[in-house]
């Protein structure tokens, strides 16, 4: 879940519509990848509100990012094939960092942000999942409210949110890694 008690200085934030997005966060995922990294993106493509790591993997793979990209429409990352992929992870990359992409609930204020962060995101965690922590530099946007009484909102949450803050998330992971 994200919301302003998040303010850390280790991290980049912008909305998705900010005309400098995608520099605001590229700049924050440069100045923390020093080292061979992969694209971790989870969600699934079965509710659009968890759509966005999927969406942003696809992206980056259509955009020929030459770096592995794992979590995409075609072949998703989500809870139930996690630890799966976190061990080929250990066992195919294991001196690659890892930018974990995901989408989150948070503050309806907040709805449109993208954060980049230092550290590890908790997938699931916003719907009572408990998931292994993933990620040395996590992109996380807010795709709909935690506040609302029913968390299984996510269903309503416009497919073209999803696109759009995937597309500038693809462009920063991009700028950051060129």
């Amino acid at each position: 879940m994200f919301s302003e008690n998040d303010k850390s200085v280790e991290s980049g934030r912008a909305f998705y519509t900010d005309i400098d997005a995608s520099v605001i966060l590229s700049d924050f995922v440069r100045s923390q990848v020093d080292r061979k990294c992969l694209v971790l993106c989870i969600g699934t493509d079965r509710y659009i509100g968890d759509c966005l790591g999927p969406v942003t993997g696809t992206l980056l793979v259509k955009h020929g990012l030459k770096l592995p990209v794992l979590g995409t429409l075609e072949n998703p990352v989500h809870a139930v094939n996690l630890r799966k992929y976190l061990s080929h992870i250990h066992q195919e990359y294991p001196s690659h960092s890892i930018i974990a992409v995901d989408a989150c609930l948070g503050e309806e204020e907040f709805v449109g942000s993208i954060q980049a962060k230092k550290g590890c995101i908790y997938p699931g965690k916003g719907v009572g999942k408990i998931l292994p922590p993933v990620g040395d530099v996590s992109v996380i946007g807010v795709v709909d409210c935690s506040e609302k009484d029913e968390f299984l909102n996510m269903h309503n949450v416009r497919l073209n949110l999803v696109m759009k803050m995937g597309e500038v998330i693809c462009e920063s992971i991009i700028k950051a890694l060129k």
